[in-house]
C-alpha cells in the first residue's frame, strides 16, 4: 500500500481502551464560485471510490472485539461527530495483516473533517495495533482481473 502521511489517521496506533485516531484528514472548506450566492456543497464520497485501508498490525489480546468507526464533523475537535462508516472485527479475526472490510469512503461523507474511532468492548488490550489511512490503491489478492 501507498500512504501518504497527509491522509494518515492511525501509524500502528495501540489501542487499549476507546479512541479516536491519532490523525485527522481535512477535507478543506469549499469555496464558492464566481457569481453564486452559496458555496459549493461537498460530499467526497460521490464519484471516483476513494480508497481507504484500515489493517491491524499487531495482534490484539484480551478484548472481545473491536468496532471502528469512519467519522466527519464540521469543527476539528469532533463535538458532534457523525458516523458514516462502521464494522466491527472479533478477538480471533484481529490478527496481523487482517483489514477491516471497509475499502472506500462512502458517500455521506460531507463535512469538512475525517477520522477514524476506535471502540473497545470487553477488556481493555494490553496489545494490538491498528494503521489507517486513505490510500492510493487497496490490495485484492485472488481476485482475477
Amino acid at each position: 500500500m501507498i500512504f501518504d502521511d497527509t491522509l494518515l489517521f492511525s501509524n500502528a496506533q495501540a489501542i487499549t481502551a476507546d479512541a479516536a485516531s491519532t490523525n485527522i484528514v481535512d477535507l478543506l472548506a469549499t469555496g464558492t464560485v464566481h457569481g453564486a450566492a452559496a458555496a459549493l456543497s461537498k460530499d467526497v464520497g460521490k464519484g471516483n471510490p476513494i480508497p481507504l485501508l484500515i489493517q491491524v498490525v499487531e495482534d490484539f489480546t484480551l478484548l472481545t472485539s473491536l468496532r471502528v468507526v469512519v467519522q466527519c464533523d464540521t469543527v476539528e475537535n469532533f463535538a458532534s461527530p457523525k458516523s458514516i462508516l462502521e464494522t466491527t472485527l472479533v478477538l480471533a479475526d484481529l490478527k496481523a495483516g487482517r483489514t477491516f472490510p471497509m475499502t472506500v469512503v462512502p458517500p455521506g461523507t460531507n463535512e469538512r473533517y475525517l477520522r477514524v474511532y476506535y471502540d473497545v468492548t470487553g477488556t481493555a488490550p494490553d496489545a494490538g495495533k491498528v494503521t489507517a489511512g486513505i490510500v492510493h490503491g487497496v490490495q485484492t489478492s485472488g481476485v482475477t482481473f
